[in-house]
């Protein structure tokens, strides 16, 4: 507690307006990386506020849920309901979802949080698992089973007719009072969306509140001892996460209006887990690296097939061109988990705090150069002036 550092709202009003421009001017600086078309930073976006609700959880009181992707997947199909039933603009969408998500983070945080540690991740994994088969075969009549939800042209839309809004015999797109959701301006939405997300869980971090969960990380027990009750606030932090993860799923139906079952799967969970830790547990912009980090390695790396390997290559002869894309073809394209493997691997265990860690070290490492060089120098011109007075 003692080793908090107070930051002034001036400085992070400045860190808002450096993060604000660097989101708002990716389609520009991604374009040497390949990544700045839209549907990839609309997932840098999207999983970016899928991490960071999950940081408030996992990063501040160290209770690690592998059931997040229930969440994500209530989100999902709350806003293709809302699609289907009142109006293609994305507002009730994302209302509707982020609600009924916390709201059903609510019932499972209110059982899960009755135990902690590992039995709250068995918990929670449990809960998820159970909603992953409810939506898949049970609940069909509300989430259409292994097909999945979906836009039709019948569906009725209530507030689009009301408002006078004609069909023109296609299906329509979700919009922001006529502003597409797709392409570059649905990017500008999930950047916006994103970015007062990031706003709010900034403040989180700062306030009051994000103090006591950070010490119920730190040690909780203790905190009991002291009369102090932590469960109100382990509860707060879990449906605050939830909602995150639901405004999330809401945001992926956004930019692709079909949800299915598979949203809610374990391994949506562990891919979030694995966001955090990549990036840095607890930091502030650790979990949007991560989350940047792992959606170029799936959607860049995978991409590289056979074909482009051997262009790559073909530079070689071909006698060594073959075996080369065929050693590389192991760690990209349908291989490029293993990479992903290798790449947390080394983080994890020499950058046990993520890629914030390495970055906090190099900036350390500059700043001590920095510093060394004019003592060095002084130190150097302090004998120069020994040795000339010597000689004289």
């Amino acid at each position: 507690m003692s080793n908090t550092k107070i930051v002034s709202p001036k400085k992070d009003m400045i860190f808002m307006a450096i993060l604000s421009a660097v989101v708002l001017t990716m389609p520009i600086w991604l374009q040497p990386f390949g990544a700045a078309y839209p549907d990839l930073m609309q997932k840098f976006m999207i999983f970016g506020i899928f991490a960071i609700g999950y940081n408030i959880l996992f990063g501040l009181t160290g209770y690690l849920s592998f059931g997040h992707a229930a969440f994500l997947g209530v989100g999902s199909y709350t806003a293709v309901w809302s699609f289907k039933l009142l109006s293609m603009n994305v507002i009730p969408a994302m209302i509707f979802g982020t609600v009924l998500s916390g709201l059903f983070a609510l019932a499972i945080g209110f059982v899960s949080l009755r135990r902690s540690g590992i039995y709250f991740s068995i918990l929670t994994l449990a809960f998820a698992q159970m909603s992953y088969n409810l939506a898949y075969s049970v609940l069909t009549p509300i989430t259409n089973g292994e097909t999945g939800l979906q836009l039709e042209q019948a569906d009725p839309r209530v507030l689009d007719r009301m408002s006078g809004i004609v069909d023109d015999g296609s299906l329509p797109t979700p919009n922001l009072f006529g502003i597409e959701g797709i392409g570059y301006s649905g990017f500008y939405i999930c950047a916006a969306l994103m970015l007062i997300s990031f706003f709010i869980y900034l403040r989180i971090f700062r306030s009051p509140f994000g103090l006591k969960l950070r010490a119920i990380k730190s040690n909780q027990n203790r905190m009991g001892y002291t009369g102090f009750s932590t469960r109100p606030y382990l509860m707060t932090a879990f449906v605050i996460s939830g909602m995150y993860a639901g405004l999330a799923g809401s945001l992926l139906a956004v930019t692709d209006p079909l949800a299915g079952a598979e949203r809610m799967q374990w391994t949506a969970s562990g891919e979030v887990v694995l966001i955090t830790i990549l990036g840095g547990v607890g930091t502030l912009i650790g979990p949007l690296l991560g989350a940047g980090i792992i959606k170029y390695f799936e959607n860049i790396f995978s991409a590289f097939n056979d074909t482009v390997l051997l262009n790559a290559f073909s530079f070689l002869p071909d006698w060594l061109a073959h075996p080369v894309a065929s050693v590389v073809g192991l760690f990209v394209g349908e291989g490029w988990h293993l990479t992903l493997g290798l790449v947390f691997m080394l983080i994890v265990i020499f950058l046990p705090g993520g890629i914030m860690e390495g970055i906090t070290r190099l900036t350390r490492l500059v700043t001590k150069r920095d510093k060394a060089e004019p003592k060095s120098e002084a130190h150097e011109t302090k004998e120069k002036e020994q040795t000339s007075a010597g000689e004289v």
